[in-house]
């Protein structure tokens, strides 16, 4: 006996949004057929489901699963059945039936007592009851267990629409008893299709002892769902839905689980669910059926526990002498292990049953959070129950995701390994999984996500205490090597590793030497220490990086680093000491590690160029407190100690060099005491050292712990500025003497141009950090420019120093001019020692030698730079702004100059050239100077129209400067984008106006000329530079039309004119740009083309004509894969369409009237652009897109 179910979708015209109703109908075939069906058992009825989840946002928590209800009453939302006898019928929703047997509860009683302003009773399901949060989880199960006792199908019923609930389904279920089980061809009726009539969605799946068939909209597949959804709410939905499912099996763990009934509908609801095409269901289904086994597995370990107690009692029963063994405890002993054994099998089926049906089909899901779902539970799993779940067959689904392209997947797997290996009872299980996958997983240490990297490297240490010999000392090596990673929690990770795999942790044996005092035990274990950690130095190869080093062992090897007494002891060890002492190799070593130690004790850990991950400081506020507290002490301590480290080393000059670097770094103003006697020693080796030596590197790092020592914050800035003043003061008086000497006889003797040189070279490097105006410097740098551009004869070195001098004592006085207010006169003295200054450094840019031309170029880039920057900083309390125009004709100079020096050599760009130590120099030093050049323009000094000549070899040169050129195509673009477009539209003619004349000229091109299609390739390069954003870049590429077809078309008549005009190719070239245009934006242009060439010029097929069809083609291309070619055999011109207000806006663009308006929320917000010095930041960004193909 069945019934018809007749399902109705009509639309309601009352509602503006066309919402969908549905309307149920059951016809009853006969009046008598009808009686038999009542009087029937109720297992043979129908259920019907009816499920309204959420509109579009699920934002409401109380509108999902909401119904519209009759007058008639309200009846229960998710189903609908007849009744037998006088069986009261369900009002309202099942919690609102339950809360009278359970009013007491707390959290769930409030949630069930809510009523509305009419007085009726708000219905609350399960989903919404759930989403209150953790306080009503276990009230709101308790009460689905009392419904599951006293209605079973009901309850099941609602734990049913509770999961689709949760998936976020929009559509129907209908719930249908499963009668026959000799029906053979009811599997071949569980389908899922497209109704595509209705536009419906479909599913229908067997749930024993149900068949359920769920209907849903077409377009619900792309929509959020729970677990996907935005906000803190829904993030915690999640762990609450887990909470729901393992509170459920928790609380039915010793009954209802174990009724053939629950366990059998749930696991055939949630496979079949999981399995669907739509992404929600699998989704949720799939973290419901891994925390459901999750829930299981516990379940397991408690009947283990209770098997293994009644084993126990059960052995001491059977120890007992037959005298005073009970019989029936030991029979009844008997039958709960034997019923507990059952269980425990029972539940492991159940968990077998999900395992193969959900997680072997969604650990390759093609969702990757679906994947990474799997595989963490899988490793809670194998950790937990690792009597079924920790084997060789599960652990290599963990191996082959090891491999999965995205990193939450393989994050998930390694943090699933570090949980196993860590454990050393289930690590000898995974000897094989070891052996298998070690190379993978030592490979991971590289990975490009630092997070994977890190936890990578951590189950690396976590195997090599565990398995000892699975690592070769190859995986050592290249493990260690990471210790010097750009990425600071990767490096700090490997150097724990590589502290935990030698001695630097663990401490050495004492020293066996009888009478050895205390401090001679600490050196020798200092001084081992410091040789294992020099051997790995020296063994990685990667010298130079010491800082790096100490970075990475900062937080592992901390009281080695910071052991400031025994590192200087072994320093201040003599060779003849009975003590053992450290080699030269050593010693050289051992001052690097103090110096790196120190400025990470003084400045912390955040290390330039050494990303951390976080957006947040790398320490914390309590670390950085207790790194302020510690400097006194080795500041004080380095102070005293530091004259007899700088006399005993005062020969070598690289020691020397970081030696004098360490007085930078010292907190003075934290010293108590403040001693004088120390600085006053520490002042005395200085200036002998810098006496002494003439290296570049060791005197600009004692002219910085000068300026250091002489700064505001110090403890002794008189007394350290008195010292420094009196040398200074020796130098140029020493200098002047020389210079008279010198210009008497008119000429340089070799003795004096070395003695001359190496004083001002000193002089410059000190002006370099400190004010040294005072001194006459300037007069002193402007005398040697005088004789060497009147008489020449200066020496190479000396004229570069000159050129030093000058700049820096311009640029001094830059910075000071304008802190107070000064006379008229003062200013204009300073004017003309800026434009002197200027002209001095412009005579020398044809200098002969090439060492005085960079020089001069880059002195007054710099001098340039700072008097823009000194009029954008200008107070006007302080008077009149120092102005001063650039010469055209310097202008001219600076632009010949950067194209003569950087842009020349080999194309480095289409051929393979030996890459060596002189190469690198010679390409830093070009990109230095190109660099300076474009500052001009970025900085405004030079009009924008001068980097069109820079902006020509983009492609050209694109490997050694493509990221400083594209940097300021993106720097001129931000300052005005008009303007910026104008100077490529220049550029391109330039270049191509150059080919024209050399063609009409009979000529071959020459090496300066590029071919057409080099500069139609950058024309295309220069188009990619404007992105995807296309309505920020409207207005550019509408200048860049516009001034493209007037340049093309100038003085041409259509109607007298029967040739093409002679730049007709250049709208080739200009086609590249079609492609960045918005649909709207081409019919536009396309129009503005119109008014210069008529019907018969766009027909005629003619070959001086295939331009403009190339272009007009362009600018028709309006589909996705469209293009040029496609459009050239088009015959018919396309009829003008109406124009958008879009449209109208760039047509004023075209005509030169005004420019584009794009409306405020259209505009994308303006980034920080990067800096011109750093390479790296100047690259273009390129997201990956990862597409899921499993």
């Amino acid at each position: 006996m069945t019934f018809l179910l007749e399902n109705g979708l009509k639309r309601n015209d009352s509602r503006a949004n066309s919402s969908l109703q549905i309307s149920t109908k059951v016809r009853q075939p006969s009046c008598t057929n009808a009686c038999v069906a009542l009087t029937e058992d109720r297992r043979n009825v129908f259920l019907y489901v009816f499920l309204f989840c959420r509109e579009n946002s699920i934002g409401d928590v109380t509108s999902c699963g909401s119904v519209s209800h009759s007058s008639g009453g309200g009846r229960n939302e998710n189903r609908q059945k007849p009744v037998r006898g006088k069986r009261k019928t369900r009002e309202g929703s099942e919690n609102v039936k339950r809360k009278h047997s359970r009013s007491s509860n707390g959290s769930l009683g409030r949630a069930e007592n809510k009523h509305l302003k009419n007085g009726d009773t708000e219905a609350v399901t399960l989903f919404e009851v759930v989403t209150m949060g953790r306080a009503a989880m276990q009230a709101v199960v308790d009460d689905w267990i009392d419904a599951y006792v006293a209605d079973r199908d009901g309850a099941l019923l609602d734990l049913i629409s509770f999961f689709i609930q949760c998936s976020g389904c929009k559509g129907l279920v209908t719930a249908e008893m499963f009668q026959s089980r000799q029906d053979t061809d009811v599997m071949s009726k569980m389908v899922e299709d497209v109704d595509e009539g209705t536009g419906l969605q479909y599913k229908k799946f067997l749930a024993f002892p149900w068949i359920l068939t769920v209907t849903w909209p077409m377009d619900a597949d792309g929509g959020e769902y729970p677990l996907t959804t935005c906000g803190a709410y829904w993030k915690r939905f999640r762990s609450q839905f887990c909470e729901f499912v393992s509170v459920l099996v928790t609380q039915c763990q010793y009954s209802i689980v174990f009724d053939s009934y629950l366990m059998s509908t749930l696991i055939s609801l949630l496979t079949e669910l999981s399995d669907s095409r739509v992404r929600a269901f699998r989704h949720t289904c799939t973290l419901a059926g891994m925390k459901l086994i999750s829930a299981l597995v516990n379940v397991g370990l408690n009947l283990s526990v209770s098997v293994d107690n009644s084993q126990r009692l059960h052995e001491v029963e059977q120890a007992k002498t037959p005298t005073k063994r009970a019989v029936p405890r030991l029979e009844r002993i008997r039958r709960k292990i034997s019923e507990l054994q059952d269980r425990k099998l029972e539940i492991e089926n159940m968990m077998d049953a999900i395992f193969k049906g959900i997680f072997l089909k969604r650990y390759r899901d093609a969702v990757p959070e679906i994947r990474a779902i799997c595989l963490e539970e899988l490793a809670v799993w194998m950790r937990l129950y690792s009597s079924v779940f920790l084997n060789d067959s599960n652990l290599k689904y963990v191996g082959w995701m090891l491999y999965d392209k995205q990193s939450d997947v393989r994050l998930k797997c390694v943090l699933g390994l570090q949980t196993l290996y860590e454990d050393t009872q289930l690590s000898p299980k995974m000897d094989l999984f070891t052996v298998r996958f070690k190379e993978r997983i030592v490979s991971m240490t590289l990975d490009k996500d630092h997070e994977v990297a890190v936890q990578a490297m951590r189950l690396v240490m976590v195997i090599s205490q565990s398995c000892d010999e699975v690592l070769s000392q190859k995986d050592y090596s290249q493990l260690f090597q990471c210790v010097f990673a750009s990425h600071r929690p990767l490096s700090a990770t490997a150097g724990e590793f590589l502290c935990s795999r030698s001695v630097l942790l663990t401490a050495p044996d004492p020293v066996s030497s009888d009478g050895a005092t205390e401090e001679q035990r600490n050196r020798a274990i200092t001084l081992k220490r410091v040789r294992t950690l020099l051997q790995f130095y020296q063994e990685s190869g990667l010298h130079q990086h010491v800082l790096y080093l100490v970075d990475s062992l900062w937080d592992c090897a901390g009281a080695l680093l910071r052991d400031w007494a025994s590192l200087t002891s072994l320093l201040l060890l003599h060779p003849s000491s009975p003590s053992p002492s450290s080699s030269q190799e050593e010693e050289g070593f051992l001052i690097e590690i103090l110096l790196a130690s120190v400025r990470q004790a003084a400045e912390g850990p955040p290390l330039a160029r050494r990303g951390t991950g976080k957006r947040g400081p790398v320490v914390s506020c309590k670390e950085k407190k207790s790194q302020v507290d510690e400097c006194p002490g080795w500041s004080d301590h380095l102070l005293k100690v530091l004259p007899e480290l700088l006399i005993k080393f005062s020969e070598d000059k690289e020691k020397m060099t970081s030696l004098l670097k360490i007085p930078q770094y010292f907190h003075m103003d934290a010293c108590s005491e403040r001693p004088t006697r120390p600085l006053q020693a520490l002042l005395a080796q200085m200036e002998a050292a810098v006496n002494r030596h003439s290296d570049a590197e060791l005197l600009e790092a004692a002219a910085r712990s000068y300026q250091s020592l002489c700064s505001e914050g110090s403890a002794w800035p008189s007394l350290a500025s008195s010292n420094m003043d009196q040398l200074v003061q020796r130098w140029v008086r020493h200098l002047g003497t020389l210079l008279e000497e010198a210009l008497k006889v008119s000429g340089f003797v070799d003795h004096q141009t070395g003695e001359i040189q190496l004083t001002l070279q000193k002089i410059t490097i000190f002006q370099n950090t400190q004010d040294l105006s005072k001194m006459g410097l300037y007069e002193l740098g402007t005398r040697l420019l005088v004789v060497e551009t009147q008489r020449g004869g200066v020496p190479v070195e000396v004229t570069v120093e000159a050129l030093r001098c000058v700049c820096y004592s311009t640029l001094w006085k830059l910075n000071t001019f304008g802190e107070v207010s000064s006379s008229r006169e003062t200013a204009l003295h300073r004017r003309n020692q800026l434009r002197s200054c200027c002209e001095k450094c412009h005579r020398c840019l044809t200098h002969p030698e090439q060492q005085v031309r960079e020089q001069a170029f880059m002195s007054l880039c710099d001098v340039l730079i700072a008097h823009n920057y000194q009029l954008l900083t200008w107070d006007p309390s302080a008077g009149a702004p120092l102005l001063y125009t650039l010469d055209p004709k310097l202008q001219k100079a600076l632009l010949t100059f950067t194209v003569d020096h950087v842009f020349s050599g080999a194309d480095t760009d289409t051929g393979e050239s030996e890459v060596g130590a002189s190469r690198q120099e010679d390409l830093h030093r070009r990109r230095n100077l190109l660099a300076a050049y474009c500052k001009l323009i970025v900085h405004s000094v030079l009009e924008m129209s001068m980097a069109a000549e820079i902006f020509k070899h983009y492609v050209k040169y694109f490997n050694d400067f493509g990221d400083i050129i594209k940097e300021t195509l993106n720097r001129t673009r931000q300052m005005d984008k008009i303007e910026s477009a104008r100077t490529l539209v220049l550029c391109l003619q330039q270049l191509f106006l150059r080919l024209k004349q050399e063609q009409d000229s009979g000529n071959t091109c020459s090496s300066g000329v590029q071919t057409y299609s080099s500069i139609k390739e950058l024309a295309r390069r220069l188009s990619l530079t404007f992105g995807w954003d296309q309505v920020k870049s409207r207005e550019s590429l509408a200048m860049i039309h516009r001034d493209g077809i007037d340049f093309v078309f100038q003085g041409f008549s259509q109607q007298a004119e029967r040739h093409c005009p002679p730049y007709v190719s250049y709208l080739t070239i200009l086609s590249e740009f079609s492609i960045k245009l918005l649909k709207p934006d081409k019919k536009t242009v396309y129009g503005y083309l119109q008014k210069y060439t008529g019907e018969h010029a766009i027909n005629n097929r003619e070959e001086c004509w295939l331009p403009l069809i190339y272009y007009r083609a362009s600018l028709q291309a309006t589909g996705e894969g469209e293009d040029a070619v496609s459009f050239i055999s088009s015959d018919a011109s396309p009829s003008n369409p109406s124009r958008s207000s879009s449209a109208r806006q760039l047509q004023t663009v075209l005509n030169g009237t005004g420019a584009v308006s794009i409306p405020d929320e259209q505009r994308p917000v303006a980034r920080e652009p990067a800096a011109l010095e750093s390479a790296s930041e100047m690259r273009a960004n390129n997201d990956e897109v990862d597409v899921d193909t499993v």
